[in-house]
């Protein structure tokens, strides 16, 4: 792979910023843990903070374009880390907020979820700029190609470590434990973004974009919502973004919840946050395994094909997971903070669903080539849309949560998942095919 000797800086910034849409997003899942331990969060409250990251998707991606198209890379870049520094900063505030156990923390809870939300703006914008920008710095073709897929990679390995190094720091969750016990990994999330925001302000970004025409304005009849398998893809994509986030942040719940819980509760493990973790990490790196696999069996296997394998896979490993005793355990091989492995004992349930990472990593190619299949001069809209029902990942498990409070067990939330998968399967199996080829697409 080679690139220009001035695109380098650029370019690892990029691969920096890649690794924060994952850092800061992922960082959800532990303040999550840390916001049930209060008295009278119920679970589906804990998930709200992955709700606003997710919802911003809903009500930015779209914008997050029209401004890439406007105004180029560097000023949306620079716009999506300024917006993430004032996210990291008020969930920091939050943090530093007088409280007590047994106070009210409501208050609290609300300027933690105004971060998250600003936050996810930010991650709306970086997702927007980052591919496109990575392909540009790359000069297009292979090149850019490898650039993504590096850059995707370290999206995964920083998911892998967010969990890990969120439970190392914040430590023993309690009934004491407050957002205060969090400020340690927003810090560092708030030193990278500066540093980033830093050395992009200093150098230059190639503008191709710009320098182009503008496009015509004459209205065109059709969009991607007129092709029924697009309309279908963008449910299968919004379903998706839910299963992935919410398989790991509810194993970090049950595996965190006390043994013997309060009264309308559901039970758990009461593992250390530290050790699960691990367990959570090691999903996302069984998802980085997946993307590494995905990327080599690509050219030998169609995105039907595929889509077709991992939502039957993942059907499988939920059902089951569901469906056995917590009292059946095994010895976890897990990813630990110093890049080696260990064991972790569990439920085998928890495992099986950490093997799902290795079905969601290349859920989201196999959707997105699907539903863009001829679609033609469409399929750049298309891809907006896509972004806006990444929102799906906030409002996925913000539902199982719900059916965990409903029926006081972590296992029976997972039905949400069940069901999700079963619409993947169909989706590969028929809703894929393009009914609506007398469309003009050139």
């Amino acid at each position: 792979m080679t690139t220009k000797k001035s695109n380098v800086l650029p370019i690892v910034m990029m691969f920096f910023l890649f690794a924060m849409i994952s850092f800061v997003t992922g960082l959800s899942n532990p303040i999550g843990v840390i916001c049930k331990a209060q008295e009278g969060i119920p679970n589906w409250m804990s998930q709200l903070g992955n709700f606003g990251n997710f919802i911003a998707y809903a009500v930015m991606g779209l914008p997050a374009g029209i401004i890439l198209k406007n105004k180029g890379y560097k000023f949306t870049a620079l716009t999506a880390i300024g917006v993430g520094i004032i996210g990291v900063a008020i969930q920091m505030i939050s943090g530093y907020m007088p409280y007590q156990a047994g106070d009210n923390f409501i208050p609290i809870f609300m300027v933690y979820l105004l971060g998250a939300f600003v936050s996810g703006f930010s991650m709306c914008m970086l997702n927007t700029v980052v591919n496109p920008m990575l392909n540009t710095l790359g000069g297009g073709g292979k090149t850019g190609n490898q650039l993504i897929q590096f850059g995707g990679s370290l999206n995964s390995m920083a998911a892998t470590i967010v969990p890990i190094l969120g439970g190392a720091l914040i430590g023993t969750i309690t009934r004491e434990t407050s957002l205060r016990d969090a400020i340690p990994a927003l810090q560092i999330a708030l030193a990278i973004f500066l540093v980033a925001f830093g050395v992009l302000a200093a150098v230059k970004i190639p503008e191709p974009g710009l320098a182009k025409a503008s496009a015509s304005k004459v209205k065109d009849e059709h969009s991607p919502m007129s092709f029924r398998h697009f309309v279908y893809g963008t449910i299968a994509i919004f379903l998706y973004v839910g299963i992935e986030v919410g398989i790991p942040n509810f194993m970090n719940l049950f595996l965190t919840a006390p043994v013997n819980p309060a009264a309308g509760e559901a039970a758990g493990m009461g593992i250390d946050p530290a050790a699960a973790g691990t367990v959570v990490g090691t999903y996302w790196f069984l998802m980085l395994i997946g993307r590494l696999l995905g990327g080599a069996l690509g050219a030998k296997f169609s995105a039907k094909e595929q889509l077709l394998f991992v939502s039957s896979l993942g059907l499988l490993l939920v059902g089951v997971g569901i469906l056995l005793p917590k009292t059946v355990t095994i010895g976890m091989p897990v990813f630990l903070a110093d890049i080696s492995f260990g064991l972790q004992t569990v439920p085998l349930s928890v495992m099986l669903f950490a093997l799902c990472g290795l079905c969601t990593s290349i859920m989201w190619g196999g959707i997105f080539n699907l539903a863009v299949e001829g679609i033609g001069k469409y399929t750049e809209m298309g891809a907006g849309i896509f972004m806006v029902m990444v929102c799906g990942g906030g409002i996925l498990p913000l539902i199982q949560g719900g059916v965990a409070d409903i029926t006081f067990s972590y296992m029976a939330s997972y039905w949400v998942i069940v069901a999700a998968l079963a619409y993947l399967l169909w989706y590969a199996l028929v809703g894929w095919k393009n009914v609506n080829k007398d469309i003009p697409v050139e």
